[in-house]
């Protein structure tokens, strides 16, 4: 969009002129994006298969794009659970993506409405414990489950060797009167934040608990929404209204990992997506994929509204923008028809990108789009070359990503008409400038470069001894030579 302004402002046209004609272009902009979505409800067959379009839509251009099939569903059955439950908002949070290097990406899974996160550091004593429970009883603790030193330095004084007994039992007994709290509490399994150590490791075994330390927060807090309970900072007082349940907990081994499962979760809230590949660079790249995806499909969720992609609502916005300009007088013309031509940038790089030939599939849109009344959804067929009608081809978007996306450029464009000035430091440009020396200074041939510290105090130098204010050193000083002082 600058880059169509650029001439204006260098042929004198006041930027006040040009901010308050593409605000106007913008507006009308994001009216017409608004006529010209088609809603759907989320709730029907047809809402949840147009659900699926536009999150096929966002990865069709990513690195798992032969594996829509797969990913697609996934992402679409978590975000609508999320949504159900009214916690849309709190996406990023709820909605777990672990990553497994080894096996196929086709592998990978969904956990809906349950929680994964990978098998903690354990003590001995914990392949003893049992790994499988049906509807359990889920203890959510933060706190610290094993003996440590005093963190400050304690002096203990007795009077009888028999008394340091006394004081190692009462240690020995407040971990054990810890460890009996979780156990009587009737939990089934334990997960703190803070570690567990190998006695409470071994006591939760021998008594037929699962234990887990160092959980992450974020897995925690998952597990507490997911299962409803609620995290423990005391193990004092603990009642069954604290615990959390699920349908399901077992501690199942992904390729070369093992991690512990929470399935079937009253709450639905939470789900975990468990990416599988053959390499860690392509599981991060899919990590990223999904992300995109998802927040996709969430503001396909929030809007309930869809545009056809492929450049063919810049093309229509572009012409609506275009007829629009020749009912303006004056300048405003001129730069409501520079940010219609700006619009265009959208399917000249989609073409590009596909390594077609942008000047013939633009003036074919253009032409589309000025004659044919059913034109109005066409844009660049990437597939065969050409243009195709791109929403009957299920390339889709939701209507307020394309609103805000004119709406913010719109406004990131005016913030930067309306700078009339740039200051530039010109010692920035210097190399010496990061290190303090003054250009040339200390350098054969340098000649008498000071800085302007040096040169106020040796102004002063010369003002003291009668002399004029001329920047160099005055008479008898010596001392400086050697540093660029002459």
């Amino acid at each position: 969009m600058l880059k169509q302004l650029k001439s204006f402002v260098e042929e004198g046209v006041h930027p006040q002129i040009i901010m308050r004609n593409i605000r106007s272009a913008g507006k009308l902009a994001v009216q017409k994006v608004q006529e010209l979505s088609v809603p759907f409800d989320t709730s029907t067959p047809e809402g949840s298969e147009m659900l699926l379009k536009c999150c096929s839509t966002a990865l069709n251009s990513k690195l798992i794009a032969s594996h829509q099939d797969l990913f697609s569903p996934m992402i679409v059955d978590a975000v609508k659970s999320l949504h159900e439950a009214g916690s849309l908002d709190d996406l990023d949070s709820l909605i777990a993506i672990k990553r497994i290097p080894g096996g196929d990406v086709r592998q990978s899974f969904l956990v809906k409405g349950g929680v994964a996160f990978k098998k903690t550091f354990s003590y001995a004593g914990f392949e003893q414990m049992t790994k499988k429970f049906d509807n359990p009883k889920v203890l959510l603790l933060n706190v610290e489950l094993e003996l440590k030193s005093e963190k400050e330095n304690a002096e203990v004084r007795i009077e009888d060797p028999d008394q340091y007994q006394s004081i190692v039992d009462a240690e020995w007994q407040v971990i054990y009167d810890k460890l009996d709290a979780c156990v009587h509490c009737g939990a089934n399994i334990v997960l703190s934040k803070l570690p567990i150590g190998d006695l409470a490791t071994q006591y939760f075994a021998d008594r037929g608990l699962f234990c887990a330390g160092r959980v992450e927060d974020g897995d925690l807090k998952r597990v507490a929404k997911a299962t409803g309970g609620t995290v423990q900072t005391s193990t004092n007082d603990l009642f069954e209204g604290v615990l959390g349940t699920c349908g399901g907990f077992e501690e199942k081994r992904v390729g070369d990992e093992r991690f512990n499962v929470f399935a079937d979760c009253p709450a639905k809230l939470t789900s975990t997506i468990v990416l599988r590949g053959g390499s860690e660079q392509f599981i991060a790249e899919s990590e990223r994929s999904i992300h995109d995806a998802l927040m996709v499909v969430k503001r396909a969720l929030k809007s309930r509204a869809v545009v056809a992609g492929g450049g063919a609502v810049e093309m229509e916005v572009s012409r609506f923008l275009r007829e629009h300009a020749l009912t303006i007088e004056g300048k405003g013309q001129l730069i409501v028809s520079a940010f219609a031509k700006a619009l265009e940038v959208v399917p000249r790089q989609l073409c590009d990108n596909a390594g077609f030939d942008s000047t013939d599939i633009l003036s074919s849109l253009r032409r589309k789009h000025v004659h044919d009344d059913d034109g109005k959804w066409y844009g660049v067929d990437i597939a065969n070359g050409g243009i195709c009608d791109t929403f009957n081809s299920g390339v889709w978007e939701p209507s307020d990503n394309k609103a805000n996306s004119y709406a913010s450029s719109t406004e990131a464009a005016c913030v930067i008409l309306s700078i009339d000035e740039t200051v530039i430091n010109p010692r920035s440009q210097d190399p010496g400038a990061t290190t303090g020396m003054p250009p040339g200074g200390g350098m054969p041939g340098g000649g008498k470069p000071l800085s302007n510290m040096m040169g106020n105090a040796m102004d002063t130098v010369n003002a003291q001894q009668g002399g004029a204010r001329s920047g160099n050193l005055g008479q008898g000083v010596s001392y400086m030579k050697g540093r660029g002082g002459g």
